[in-house]
């Protein structure tokens, strides 16, 4: 019997087109009304609250325990997914002017961004909030998007509504808070979610193998990239059919240069679905111009998949550090069932590069991959003394998704949790549970018990 809290086919083609959803926990209005109160107290005391939102106020994970939310983020982001421990409490003031329309940063990394969603947001609110309240609005279809140009051209939706109301978003999504033009103070509860688990299988109640645009999707935009994402989510290879479509190749490679980012990427997908005869002309595409390695050609290569995988793997040994970056990143993109034992070698190899870039594509690759070389965890652990916190936390990150093929590493992982990152020691600890060996859950419970911060002592209650 299918699970009524898993999204239907309908809900995924929306998330993977419009980038949110919005959710109705299964939760009777006076939580929302008591967290709403809660709030009302703290937050003039405390400010924002910052990452103790939580243990400050425990009653909010029963809305995102609820199963329509938890039903939703398991459709988006697997079984297995992970809440972050950074969390925020947006307060919009009467009065207030509102944001420019903006993508999130990435909490403890650098901004590089997939197409595929391993990241999403929960924009959760206490209390009605109307439009004039100064909700969350979004540009729907814009998170596939690095210029604001083509974001643009999507017309802003308010995501307001009654209290309890949770939307949740592909992480690159564009958003901004509105102007709140009420006399009414605004919460919104922004909590991070991560996916642990590339795709094997559906993880929502899927009927269609095939890919179908909902309605009201932008007739043609993105179709194909639309397509290869939809089978990544399914698990299934995206790319590499070897359909010529109507456009000649040298076209679609020279497309990917254009001023308009909306045409760059339908080349990019479009070339996805050519295959081993685009390879050798998308190598040669790569070049400096995206020193994260996120490059057109690297999406296409990415959508190519297995085809690909031995000229990314020979570009990763380029005298161009770029390049390096770009094959790093795409290989990180192909499906793990595609990805040859070459692969992770050549990747685990790249974990000491001398460009901090690729070192950082190449710890989130293997993450990604999830399939250790003998010699990979211990590459990932040294990387543990990186002097850069984002390489240090895409490495914990990767073990963390391994899980107990990194066994050998819950020593290192167990001194992480004094890493002078916040967000390095949360994947340390999310690394240690995954493992669940009994050195590794011991290690969390003493953790938990030494320097767990206690939401009730106050200057009135200081014991």
């Amino acid at each position: 019997m299918a699970d009524t809290a898993l999204l239907l086919d309908d809900g995924m083609r929306r998330f993977v087109v419009d980038g949110y959803l919005l959710v109705k926990p299964d939760v009777p209005r006076s939580v929302h009304e008591g967290i709403h109160l809660r709030l009302q107290d703290l937050v003039p005391r405390h400010g924002s609250l910052g990452n103790n939102l939580l243990p400050l106020i425990p009653e909010i994970r029963d809305v995102f325990d609820a199963p329509a939310v938890h039903g939703a983020l398991t459709s988006i982001l697997g079984h297995g997914y992970v809440m972050h421990t950074h969390r925020y409490c947006h307060t919009n003031r009467p009065g207030s002017k509102g944001q420019d329309m903006h993508k999130d940063s990435y909490e403890g990394d650098e901004q590089v961004r997939h197409h595929r969603c391993r990241w999403a947001m929960a924009f959760y609110y206490p209390q009605d909030t109307s439009v004039d309240m100064g909700p969350t609005a979004i540009l729907p279809a814009s998170q596939y998007y690095d210029s604001g140009e083509c974001a643009h051209r999507r017309q802003e939706v308010p995501l307001s509504g009654e209290a309890g109301t949770v939307a949740i978003v592909h992480y690159d999504l564009w958003h901004r808070a509105m102007p709140n033009e009420s006399e009414r103070e605004r919460f919104m509860l922004k909590f991070l979610f991560a996916r642990l688990e590339e795709p094997q299988s559906p993880s929502w109640n899927n009927e269609a193998v095939h890919w179908q645009s909902p309605a009201g999707a932008a007739e043609g935009e993105l179709e194909e990239a639309y397509r290869q994402l939809w089978n990544w989510n399914r698990g299934s290879s995206n790319g590499g059919s070897g359909r010529s479509g109507d456009r000649e190749l040298t076209e679609l490679i020279d497309s990917l240069g254009d001023e308009d980012e909306s045409v760059r990427l339908d080349s990019a997908y479009a070339l996805g679905s050519r295959g081993a005869p685009a390879v050798p002309a998308l190598i040669e595409a790569l070049d400096g111009s995206r020193e994260d390695g996120s490059h057109p050609a690297a999406f296409a290569l990415a959508a190519i998949g297995k085809p690909a995988s031995a000229a990314l793997i020979e570009a990763l040994a380029h005298k161009d550090k770029t390049i390096r970056a770009c094959a790093a990143y795409a290989l990180g993109d192909i499906p793990p069932v595609d990805t040859s034992p070459l692969a992770v070698e050549a990747l685990t190899r790249a974990l000491s590069d001398n460009s901090e870039w690729v070192r950082r594509n190449a710890a989130e690759a293997l993450g990604a991959i999830g399939q250790p070389a003998p010699e990979t965890v211990a590459a990932l652990e040294a990387l543990l003394s990186d002097n850069l916190e984002w390489i240090r936390d895409n490495a914990v990150r990767a073990l963390a998704k391994i899980g107990p093929a990194a066994e050998a590493a819950v020593p290192t992982l167990v001194s992480a949790l004094r890493d002078k990152s916040r967000y390095v020691r949360f994947h340390a600890g999310v690394a240690l549970r995954r493992i669940d060996t009994d050195g590794a859950r011991e290690a969390l419970y003493e953790e938990l018990l030494t320097s767990r911060w206690c939401p009730v002592t106050t200057d009135d209650s200081p014991f």
